[in-house]
């Protein structure tokens, strides 16, 4: 077993030792497909920071990141892998939908914001109750139970947006555009002062929500009696069940505000940026998720950062591709992939050699237990 690490090492050197490694074997790629990896990497970085326009668009997609790993990261502290992301996402997106198909020429956005954020993450929670009583009460595990409420979230949404919700069968599976009362206003007047026009890029107020639920999963996870007992749970079920603390409540608790956390995504997108329900619009974002809490360690003050770097490949990836014809889109995703790789492999691939240099000698006669706070 390996030693623990320094508190610093986990959190943040060993995911930059990752994201390196990452970087350098891209490089490597881009070489043999004839590019220049350094003209790729200050193309890459231009994309994603360059102009406020860009930076729009970088911390537009981080903001959906951060949900769907905060989501990720609660199931994660409770010893559950919660890889129904996309599917609670999607059917938040219909809570968001609904409140905002109802309310839009009623109420002006700040009130109908309120409502779509408890409809998005009611939406998100009820589709990840019922894997989580499967998985309390009857053993299935969590992860076959959430990929297949995945699938069954994306036939329910084309058969409401191919139906009911359709606006005309002309213009496909979508609803009709909200009205101004459901239409999120962006963030260019936060990032005036500091000279960066936005322009046209989607950012909006949701990026300042993602940042207060990032707070408020810290507050949860390391300081609360619920937190303690889902860390408990997740490092020794036999330790949480010899304290009295109920498996079953905390299981079905932990799911469902993970569930809620992956709803709530899709502020952003639908009410945010396109304005309409439609199929789609989460594009992948609960699996990256799961690359951000890994890459995160499962803690808020890793995740953002973890979502920032997403939104950067994202992003810089699109401009990249359009700068460099060599360096299709394809080859993008591989980058992207390489970090998702070493994200999910950091446990593995470098851990024993920093345990041996870092590692701290624990006391004698202890054993493990949740801690008391986050740092």
């Amino acid at each position: 077993m390996n030693a623990p690490l320094p508190r610093w090492v986990d959190l943040a050197l060993m995911p930059l030792i990752n994201v390196a490694v990452a970087f350098l074997i891209s490089g490597l790629v881009v070489l043999v497909v004839g590019g220049n990896p350094l003209d790729a990497a200050v193309l890459l970085v231009k994309g994603a920071f360059g102009s406020g326009y860009n930076l729009g668009f970088t911390l537009f997609y981080a903001t959906t990141f951060i949900f769907t790993g905060l989501a990720v990261a609660v199931a994660f502290h409770a010893g559950l892998f919660n890889i129904g992301g996309e599917g609670q996402a999607y059917v938040g997106g219909l809570g968001v939908g609904l409140v905002a198909l109802s309310l839009d020429a009623y109420l002006p956005w700040f009130l109908t914001f309120p409502l779509a954020i408890i409809g998005a993450a009611l939406f998100g929670a009820a589709w990840a109750f019922i894997p989580a009583i499967l998985q309390a009460k009857r053993g299935s595990h969590i992860v076959i139970t959430t990929i297949m409420f995945n699938f069954i979230a994306s036939a329910l949404m084309v058969y409401l947006l191919t139906g009911m919700l359709q606006k005309s069968a002309n213009l496909g599976p979508r609803s009709r555009d909200f009205a101004e009362g459901a239409v999120l206003p962006k963030l260019g007047w936060l990032f005036e002062p500091l000279g960066l026009a936005m322009g046209s890029s989607p950012l909006n107020i949701t990026f300042l929500l993602a940042l207060v639920v990032a707070a408020l999963v810290w507050v949860l996870i390391w300081r609360t009696r619920l937190g303690y007992e889902m860390r408990t749970l997740g490092i020794s079920p036999k330790a949480a069940n010899y304290a009295g603390m109920g498996e079953v409540r905390i299981i079905v608790i932990a799911m469902m505000i993970s569930g809620g956390l992956a709803g709530m995504m899709a502020l952003n997108p639908v009410m945010g940026d396109q304005a309409r329900l439609q199929l789609e619009f989460t594009e992948g974002a609960g699996f990256v998720g799961i690359a951000v809490a890994l890459m995160g360690r499962s803690h808020p003050a890793g995740i953002v950062p973890a979502a920032i770097l997403f939104g950067a490949l994202y992003q810089g990836g699109a401009e990249l591709a359009f700068e460099m014809p060599n360096i299709t889109r394809e080859m993008v995703v591989l980058i992207q992939g390489l970090v998702i790789l070493f994200a999910g492999a950091m446990e593995y691939m470098f851990r024993p050699a920093l345990s041996r240099i870092f590692a701290r000698r624990p006391a004698t006669g202890t054993h493990a237990v949740p801690e008391a706070e986050g740092s």
